[in-house]
């Protein structure tokens, strides 16, 4: 997934539709900004596979256009090889976090290393809830947590 010389991070929630791909958008244009995106490989994936194949969430799509952020992802599975080539694999929650140290333990040589985002941030968040059931002031929450856990992320893999 990485080039020599630099560092990969997927960003995983259970669908890949809402949290995962607005955390990679956020860290994408983060890095961007900071231009150091050649040093950096991003993806996000799903524990699930219930949304291969679909864009974010219309919602997640909406409210990255408010901060001038991007998106053309398309929703993924996690696999065994993003265990063995990711440094960084950051989850939503402590189901996610369950779920991605199941499956790591399956695969010999993981090399990546798994966290909850949220062990980032500097309000002490430790989980990002799911919005899909909620409102665009959930989406909103969202993004702003992705927001100050990924520029701390970034300073502390830096």
């Amino acid at each position: 997934m990485a080039a020599a010389g630099s560092k990969s991070v997927l960003f995983v929630c259970l669908g890949n539709i809402c949290r995962s791909p607005i955390a990679e958008a956020v860290f994408r244009k983060l890095v961007s900004d900071e231009g150091v995106s050649h040093q950096w490989s991003i993806d996000s994936a799903a524990t699930s596979h219930w949304n291969v194949g679909c864009s974010p969430d219309s919602r997640a799509v909406k409210c990255l256009k408010s901060h001038d952020t991007e998106t053309s992802h398309k929703a993924r599975q996690i696999t065994k090889d993003d265990f063995l080539s990711c440094d960084y694999i950051l989850c939503m929650d402590e189901s996610n976090l369950r779920e991605l140290k199941r499956k790591c333990n399956k695969v010999q040589n993981c090399k990546a290393k798994i966290e909850l985002l949220g062990s980032y941030d500097p309000q002490k968040r430790l989980i990002i809830e799911d919005p899909y059931y909620g409102s665009d002031e959930d989406f909103e929450t969202v993004y702003q947590q992705c927001v100050r856990c990924c520029k701390s992320f970034l300073e502390k893999s830096s």
